[in-house]
């Protein structure tokens, strides 16, 4: 009787049609072939250009024989994601649902941009030879100007709420205008956690694969207007072009995403999570990207404390666990795993 109740109760709050449904599965799977297809014409080209990644110095001595391995190969996903969300916003005009497109279409030009500015960060350090491209000062001065351009659009369009749900009870305060530099704070820390969790092949893509699908679900189960039905099929594309991609990120990669890849992914996310009124909810699922950033903050600052002591290995953590003699997809195995654990535990806090 109780598995009764509770697929009446996830039933109910079905509110996409089959049709819907049907759509966002072609999203997933046309994305998945575009990325598939897009990497076999941009990994030559990467070579030809010689676009290597730089391995830094200070990083784990056995990753040194990935330097020269082609960078920058988010653009195969990207391009993919750019051209089924045409198709959608197509299909959403058509239908008659052109309020929608006001929070797709600004979800996805913070990612774009987000996306540039990894792209200037890539392009930086192959002109300097080396892995260092942008500043921490600038990279994050234009993360800011990024994330406080969506937000204030999101306001302006009126698809921003200042009402935080916060996840396993009942209390849903509103923070009013306190809630603005909760947004810039939380979107930019978590597009550059994304970023730092691309340390090892297939890392990054996976977890934020295991993301994805949350993603998408939750929109499918929760989705009761147009606005956040949009946000489906772009959880889908998502899904779709990180798997593709994986075909060649995957151990031992073939393809790097770089910073270009890695910060639009964050970016994405974030500007579901935003639009969907969950924040927390989706910082909740994808707490495996935030747990890595926060190991090398925690690392940082204990360093300086300590005068030089260290509290794990090597920061991010990942690197700490190859430190510890674990293989790379032992360690993105584990780093799945624990983000599908999360994913789940957050399906609990809706």
């Amino acid at each position: 009787m109780l598995f009764k109740d509770q697929f009446t109760d996830i039933a109910s709050r079905f509110s996409l049609t089959n049709g819907d449904l049907i759509a966002i599965f072609a999203t997933l799977v046309v994305s998945f072939l575009l990325t598939v297809i897009a990497g076999k014409i941009i990994l030559p080209v990467l070579r030809a250009k010689k676009v290597g990644q730089i391995i830094r110095e200070d990083g784990p001595t056995w990753h040194m024989g990935k330097s020269g391995t082609p960078t920058m190969g988010g653009i195969s996903f990207i391009i993919p994601f750019l051209l089924c969300m045409v198709a959608v916003a197509i299909l959403f005009a058509v239908c008659g649902q052109a309020s929608a497109l006001i929070p797709f279409a600004l979800v996805v030009c913070y990612a774009v941009f987000n996306a540039m500015i990894g792209f200037i960060d890539d392009r930086c350090k192959l002109l300097k030879k080396q892995n260092e491209g942008l500043t921490e000062i600038q990279k994050l001065v234009l993360q800011f100007a990024s994330a406080g351009a969506f937000i204030a659009m999101m306001a302006i369009t009126g698809n921003l709420t200042t009402v935080f749900h916060i996840p396993f009870i009942d209390w849903a305060p509103d923070l009013g205008w306190f809630a603005y530099p909760i947004y810039l704070l939380v979107l930019v820390g978590f597009v550059n956690a994304t970023n730092i969790t691309d340390g090892l092949d297939g890392l990054a893509s996976s977890v934020c694969a295991v993301v994805a699908v949350f993603m998408t679900v939750f929109f499918i189960l929760y989705s009761n207007s147009a606005e956040k039905g949009s946000m489906g099929f772009i959880s889908a594309s998502l899904l779709g072009g990180v798997l593709g991609f994986l075909v060649y990120n995957f151990h031992p990669a073939k393809m790097f995403m770089g910073d270009t890849g890695s910060l639009f992914l964050g970016a994405v996310i974030m500007g579901c999570a935003v639009t969907a009124g969950a924040l927390l909810l989706f910082v909740l699922a994808g707490f495996v990207f935030v747990m890595d950033m926060l190991s090398s903050l925690i690392q940082r600052y204990y360093y300086k404390l300590t005068h030089g002591k260290r509290l794990f290995k090597m920061a991010p953590v990942h690197h700490h666990f190859e430190k510890c003699g674990w293989k790379e997809v032992q360690i993105v195995a584990l780093f799945a795993g624990v983000s599908l654990l999360f994913c789940v535990l957050a399906f609990f806090g809706v």
